[in-house]
């Protein structure tokens, strides 16, 4: 297992933290951050422009990209998983990383609609944690592969908590910048990332998603 530097802070449970994750509420606001919650489920992603917005999702062994344009004052999180080949290979097969290419490109180019450059991103990673008992690397897969394609791409990245073998709850701020991260250890904690169990079975019956382009 690779090691994970820090992330960028690290905080105490609290009570909104230990609720069940609610994935019938998509907007809400959270009094302990005093922001507007916008919850990001597997598959989906969110860009924001306002500076009372935090994006928050819940890692299992999905990953999520943290893209911002700190001048632009614009950003946005992913959240999504490789889809399985028929080998049970993940990133080597083409569908696996074509679908994965374009989850990244897609919030990437919704950003730079928005007014960012691609020159100024600010790119923090999460997930991939290996969270289910059987032994799967799913999650470390999937964090290998959005390491190498940022680097295949050219784009550093600022800031990063992958690999381990607890789910994570991440808060983001795409206006500061801000990550506030916990690490979900307790065995009922497992319920909040049952659905990325559902999206991983959709993935197996869905048609691979096409490819696009970045913008410069």
């Amino acid at each position: 297992m690779k090691p994970s530097p820090s992330p960028p802070e690290r905080r105490r449970p609290t009570a909104e933290d230990r609720a069940i994750f609610d994935t019938t509420v998509r907007r809400y606001r959270d009094l302990h951050f005093n922001a507007i919650g916008i919850k990001v489920l597997p598959g989906e992603h969110y860009v924001s422009q306002s500076a009372e917005e935090m994006i928050v999702t819940i890692l299992g062994s999905c990953v999520a990209a943290c893209i911002r344009d700190p001048a632009a004052r614009v950003g946005g999180m992913n959240h999504f998983m490789l889809p399985e080949s028929q080998t049970g290979e993940w990133g080597k097969a083409s569908s696996s990383m074509r679908y994965g290419n374009f989850a990244m490109e897609r919030l990437i180019n919704d950003i730079l609609k928005l007014g960012g450059r691609r020159s100024h991103l600010e790119i923090k990673v999460f997930g991939g944690a290996n969270v289910l008992s059987n032994g799967a690397t799913i999650g470390h897969k999937n964090a290998e592969f959005i390491e190498a394609y940022l680097k295949a791409e050219g784009l550093p990245i600022a800031a990063r908590h992958l690999y381990g073998d607890h789910p994570r709850r991440i808060h983001y701020f795409p206006s500061t910048g801000k990550v506030s991260l916990l690490e979900l250890r307790r065995a009922k904690d497992l319920e909040g990332v049952s659905i990325e169990q559902d999206y991983r079975d959709t993935l197996k019956k869905a048609p691979v998603a096409g490819s696009i382009e970045l913008f410069e």
